[in-house]
């Protein structure tokens, strides 16, 4: 059986056993044990599984992850997101479609400092959604609003996405955080003005709402502003530190979390329940990332030992294809895979047969893993499995059916596509911030 054939093969027994429920982890470690069994023996295969989580678990890069968790985590039981949430409306509200746009900023910004999709669309949808449907928002418009804007934690730092791509590409996690943010920006940019330039042509989506009964408006603006002081605090805090170079993503995230609970402390959001509870959280959602990522090195190796990436690459190079038609094959498979993955398991799966195949067509991998998240978040969005859809049904509960969560991001989605477009037609989107870190 040739690489290619055996690497194909393997791929397809992971789908298919995904497909069947088994862990991700699972799934990726047990195919690649068994590929290593059946290509050199028993020994082998015991060897790689006595070394590889140890040396994955060891690696002082991937520290970084429960760092920016624990963060994430004292962020999201502090109130900051209900702060955040106040004050756009405060500040936006007025405007055509103003709660839905006031949201999906709350949302950038409550990712910045959590670092989680999941997280920020579970937490702004208890908080916006009933708002918005308060006010006569169209049910559609509020959950898919709550749903696409959550996504924009995957870019914006800290994103552990970015982090685990930085550790399997082997390529500088800080100038990938750097990168994501510019596309986060921008993302959350369209998704504001298709919001509301909907709204401005069908007024019937969000009526608008008036602030007049609002006592002492202008001074109630800039108290809202105010408390969310923190928030603002942790996004420049570590944009600020990863572009200096002084310190490491590592000392980045445990400075933040750090700050985050000084902060809290301060303010009398956070006692020892609550810290508890966010270590608890962290430490839990640590465990899973981390049998995910064993379980993806361990198949990462296997299909090197056949060398199945490397022939696709050897293929594909002497046909001179265009950058762009591979971009778009690539494109092509992360959305099928989107419909039917978990964003973790989509990173890790593609990771090995894609870093080689775009590091061999001389393309930057730092533009190419900031791509691989924004696929990923549009993923999250996509039926019939779209992550961050079925966690804002979670919340929402029967107020509003599946069918009309799904309808509603498809604007959203719209958006991401010309985000795509965009980043990819001008890569400089991408690069701007780490080119201007290393020069």
């Amino acid at each position: 059986m040739t690489g290619l054939v055996l690497g194909g093969t393997s791929l397809a027994v992971v789908l298919f056993l995904i497909s069947l429920r088994v862990p991700i982890g699972v799934a990726l470690g047990t195919v690649a044990f068994g590929g290593f069994w059946y290509v050199r023996g028993w020994n082998t295969a015991l060897g790689q599984l006595r070394e590889v989580p140890y040396n994955f678990v060891a690696n002082w890069d991937l520290s970084a992850i429960p760092m920016f968790l624990l963060m994430g985590a004292i962020v999201a039981v502090s109130g900051t997101a209900t702060a955040l949430f106040k004050a756009a409306r405060l500040w936006l509200a007025a405007l055509p479609g103003g709660l839905a746009v006031a949201t999906n900023m709350a949302c950038a910004g409550f990712a910045a400092g959590c670092g989680s999709s999941v997280a920020a669309s579970a937490t702004m949808g208890r908080i916006a959604i009933p708002e918005m449907l308060k006010a006569g928002y169209e049910k559609g418009l509020a959950a898919g609003t709550v749903a696409s804007a959550g996504t924009i934690a995957a870019l914006i730092p800290p994103s552990i996405l970015l982090v685990i791509f930085g550790v399997f590409a082997e390529v500088s996690i800080t100038a990938l955080l750097l990168a994501g943010v510019l596309p986060g920006l921008l993302t959350a940019a369209l998704y504001s003005v298709m919001i509301l330039l909907r709204c401005m042509h069908n007024p019937s989506l969000a009526p608008r709402i008036s602030l007049d009964d609002e006592p002492d408006l202008r001074r109630a603006r800039w108290l809202a502003l105010a408390e969310i002081w923190p928030i603002a605090l942790l996004m420049v805090g570590i944009v600020g530190a990863l572009y200096s170079g002084t310190v490491t993503p590592t000392e980045v995230g445990a400075a933040g979390a750090f700050l985050a609970l000084v902060i809290a402390v301060l303010q009398g959001k956070m006692n020892v329940g609550k810290f508890i509870e966010a270590l608890k959280d962290s430490m839990a959602v640590t465990a899973q990332i981390f049998f995910v990522g064993i379980g993806a090195l361990l198949y990462t190796r296997f299909l090197a030992l056949t060398g199945m990436s490397r022939i696709l690459a050897d293929t594909i190079a002497p046909l001179g294809l265009d950058p762009l038609l591979v971009m778009l094959a690539i494109t092509v498979i992360f959305l099928i895979l989107g419909m039917f993955l978990d964003p973790l398991g989509i990173l890790l799966i593609t990771m090995p047969v894609f870093v080689p195949l775009v590091n061999a067509m001389d393309m930057s991998l730092i533009w190419f893993g900031v791509l691989a998240v924004k696929f990923i978040e549009i993923g999250m969005l996509t039926p019939p499995l779209g992550f961050n859809v079925y966690v804002v049904k979670s919340v929402v509960g029967d107020t509003i059916p599946l069918q009309k969560i799904f309808k509603g991001v498809g604007w959203f989605l719209v958006c991401d596509l010309i985000v795509v477009l965009l980043l990819v037609l001008f890569p400089v989107i991408v690069l701007f911030l780490p080119d201007l870190m290393r020069g």
